[in-house]
């Protein structure tokens, strides 16, 4: 078994309320150094690898079901496994 992890995104063109708002909250309370916090998620997958297709079955579950291309970007690393 294979663990990766794959982190999705906005595209830097889309607008980040979320984002925007937790930037001006460390602003106000006095984290001035702060310039932008960008809001995403991350899944955590385990995956049976004992066809040696772990990673391309991360990378199609993410294209097919985590990720909106018209608003989001993802990347993905192997945690662990066999």
């Amino acid at each position: 078994m294979k663990k990766f992890r794959v982190y999705v995104t906005y595209k830097p063109s889309v607008f980040d309320p979320q984002g925007d708002t937790i930037t001006d909250a460390a602003k106000d309370l006095g984290y001035q150094s702060i310039q932008a916090i960008h809001v995403g998620k991350f899944f955590d997958i385990e995956v049976d690898d004992s066809k040696g297709t772990a990673a391309q079955t991360v990378e199609e579950l993410a294209e097919k079901l985590l990720v909106n291309f018209n608003l989001e970007v993802y990347r993905y690393e192997q945690l662990g496994g066999d």
